[in-house]
């Protein structure tokens, strides 16, 4: 007899079949000796949509929501039916008496094999490969150590919990919201408090009054200091007068040391990445995106198998990866990592709890390199730099602590005050695995707080070197300047800031954060820019109109954090989901008893043809699109002329196809001759003929400045001219 294998993605699949000796290929699977190892494509089965339970939900009704089935029932996925067939087909085979859950080792992982065994009626016997990297050994060892599959019920019972929530909540809210204000409005349980965070910011912002203040500052010549008022002071000044007052008492005078401070302080080295980490550390370092980061990251994992499971939520590794060390570092030993990890390899590596924690680790442990051989030139440049990081980052938890000096000094001229200090570093200790890559070292806690809270540091000093100072000394002044500053409103988020207020907030998981972002820019409801994220006119609006608990990150939380009760066998799923359908029901009746308007912030001063209703501009990865604003009419075009291979009877380049109030036409961008499609090729259009051209077109619809007949009369001006 055999075991069937189901893995999630084919490539894995094949990697499976060729360690577990499986050569005999087929169209659906790969059989071997004593395995057969089969194949999804992502889920090959989802929840049913709401025209599954009744075909009058195929039109969105308000009246009809909120949409609440008694059972939620399962339908395979049609894009993938071919394949589900396949696997079925094997599930049927006599002499295959047990399954392998070989999917990603994790909530959605189980979810996809589960639902699959569901559909399939599987009733025999079955197991779990659970492993945290895709090297053969780690398959091997793995294959070897098979879990029974029950000893995982909680976490599909967790998954199962998590996509009916959001199937009962994003649904209903989204299909309530979209028919009531007649506009498509997504909206959902960790999206919307998501978009709440932004938008709580941009209040922050546009609230934000700015104030003048001023600083003092003394040059002593080879550093400088600042003034203030008392120990614990910011050394800001609100008053102009005071401050050029200061420096004006002070000018010309003599200081003296009046307190002088040497500590030795340390930084330990950073802790290892969790996803969430180095999704924030990527978007810094390197400006990837979260979803940037978890593509490059799986190929790494997947395909050349150089780092550990990507989706976890864990910084530290469990004991019994410890053994496996020397060979990691030995395995990433090579190029410019090579030195740093040579001279770990020569001594015993140090161990701390800081970084080997059992009960810290969660289902995986932190992100780091795998013992498979380094090909660097393999990677691409984005695998590189992100692999680069991870390595960087692994290496540095063997080595010491970051030590310095830091001198801390008062400067005393009568009964003013200037406050310096400066460091000397005695021990590169981790930072000099960085000291060669070009990137800042660590992006721990301290390095994002700051941005993420728009704090404004006006006491920090620039780093400087102090010279030898002894208490009492004399220093004479050489300079006094009062310079006039102004408050700071805080900062738009960053990608990475945004994620650290998601994980802060419990909204998510590291495996998720990075498509609910992603959502919420492809929705048009946040915006990109240059790496920071604002809500647009739609997101402004929207949250407006979403029903005030929807929008609280704490609720989001408390589920998320139930979730994660349920899958640790400690939740009631029963209990969860009776909360879930009360409040997609109670937020669907807020809905409709909502009197607020809702305006499209894309309305363009183009008319449809067919309805006469305004169109609007919709942004997709294919361009932008002009869509009718009713949502009953269908009509939609290209934003933008296509380009045909009509060639311009005059300079021979291709002409842009337009639509016209008489039809169809060719233009040329260049030279704007002017062709009617279905007219025999000729030369340019007569003075005569242009004119016909703009009485035709410019009542098209077209707005001011756009329209053909505009730039007909600015050619046949400039040809007069």
């Amino acid at each position: 007899m055999k075991a069937l294998v189901l893995a999630e993605k084919p490539s894995v699949a094949k990697e499976i079949a060729r360690v577990l000796g499986c050569t005999q290929q087929n169209r659906s699977y790969i059989e071997g000796p004593n395995h057969v190892v089969t194949w999804a494509l992502g889920h090959l089965v989802t929840l049913s949509e709401p025209e599954d339970y009744d075909p009058k939900y195929r039109t969105w009704n308000l009246e009809e929501l909120p949409i609440l089935p008694e059972r939620m029932k399962l339908k395979v996925m049609k894009e993938t039916s071919g394949q589900f067939r396949a696997v079925a087909q094997l599930c049927k085979r006599n002499d295959l008496d047990e399954l392998i859950i070989a999917t990603d080792a994790g909530r959605e992982g189980e979810l996809v094999a589960r639902w699959i065994m569901e559909l399939v009626n599987w009733r025999k016997p079955f197991k779990r490969l659970w492993i945290s990297s895709q090297t053969d050994q780690a398959i091997r060892e793995g294959f070897r150590n098979l879990k029974p599959g029950k000893q995982y019920d909680s976490l599909y019972r967790s998954a199962v919990c998590r996509a009916e929530a959001d199937w009962l909540i994003g649904l209903n809210v989204t299909r309530a919201l979209t028919t009531k204000y007649d506009s498509q409005l997504a909206a959902g349980r960790v999206q919307t408090p998501t978009l709440s965070i932004l938008i709580d910011r941009e209040k922050e912002i546009r609230e934000f009054q700015p104030k003048p203040y001023w600083t003092v500052t003394a040059d002593f010549g080879s550093f400088q200091a600042m003034w203030r008022e008392k120990d614990g002071h910011d050394g800001r000044v609100w008053e102009e007068a005071q401050a050029q007052a200061v420096a004006q008492r002070v000018s010309g005078g003599i200081a003296k040391v009046s307190k002088l401070q040497t500590t030795e302080k340390s930084e330990p080295f950073p802790q290892a990445y969790d996803l969430t980490e180095l999704q924030r550390d990527a978007n810094k370092r390197l400006g990837f995106s979260a979803k940037t980061t978890s593509s490059v990251l799986q190929k790494l994992y997947e395909q050349h198998k150089l780092v550990t499971y990507p989706r976890t939520d864990s910084r530290y590794i469990s004991s019994d990866i410890v053994p496996t060390l020397k060979g990691r570092l030995d395995s990433i030993a090579i190029g410019p990592y090579a030195p740093l990890a040579r001279k770990l390899l020569r001594g015993t590596l140090p161990v701390s709890k800081r970084f080997v924690d059992d009960g810290k680790v969660s289902d995986h442990h932190a992100i780091i390199p795998t013992e498979q051989y380094v090909n660097l030139s393999a990677l691409s440049n984005d695998e590189r730099r992100l692999y680069d990081l991870i390595v960087r980052r692994f290496i540095a938890l063997f080595y010491p602590p970051y030590r310095y000096d830091e001198t801390s000094v008062v400067l005393s001229v009568g009964s003013d005050h200037f406050y310096a200090k400066g460091r000397i570093e005695k021990d590169a200790g981790w930072k000099e695995v960085y000291a060669s890559s070009g990137t800042p070292g660590s992006s721990s806690q301290d390095d994002w707080n700051d941005e993420e809270e728009g704090a404004e540091r006006s006491d920090a000093q620039p780093s400087q070197r102090l010279p030898e100072l002894a208490a009492g000394q004399p220093l004479p002044l050489k300079a006094c300047r009062s310079r006039e500053l102004r408050t700071q409103p805080p900062g738009r988020y960053t990608e990475a800031a945004l994620l650290s207020r998601m994980e802060k907030h419990g909204l998510g998981t590291p495996a998720t954060r990075a498509d609910i972002i992603e959502k919420l820019v492809s929705t048009d409801t946040i915006a990109r820019n240059q790496n920071r994220l604002s809500p647009t006119g739609k997101g402004t609006q929207l949250y407006e109109l979403v029903v005030d608990d929807l929008r609280s990150p704490e609720m989001t939380a408390e589920w998320e954090s139930e979730l994660e009760r349920i899958a640790k066998g400690n939740g009631n799923p029963q209990a969860f989901m009776a909360g879930i359908r009360e409040r997609a029901k109670l937020w669907v009746d807020e809905i409709k008893r909502e009197t607020r308007e809702y305006k499209p912030h894309n309305l363009t001063a183009y008319r449809c043809p067919e309805c006469g209703k305004p169109l609007k501009e919709v942004k997709s990865k294919r361009g932008t699109t002009l869509v009718c604003s009713d949502r009953e009419c269908d009509y939609r075009r290209s934003a933008e002329p296509a380009l045909t291979n009509h060639r311009c009877p005059q300079c021979h380049k291709k002409m842009e196809i337009r639509d016209g109030k008489a039809g169809k036409f060719f233009q040329c961008k260049a030279c704007n001759v002017i062709e009617m499609v279905g007219d025999k090729p000729r030369g340019r259009a007569s003075k005569h003929e242009q004119r016909k051209l703009i009485e035709k077109f410019s009542d098209s619809g077209a707005p001011s400045g756009n329209s053909l007949g505009d730039a007909l009369l600015a050619a046949m001006k400039k040809k007069d001219e």
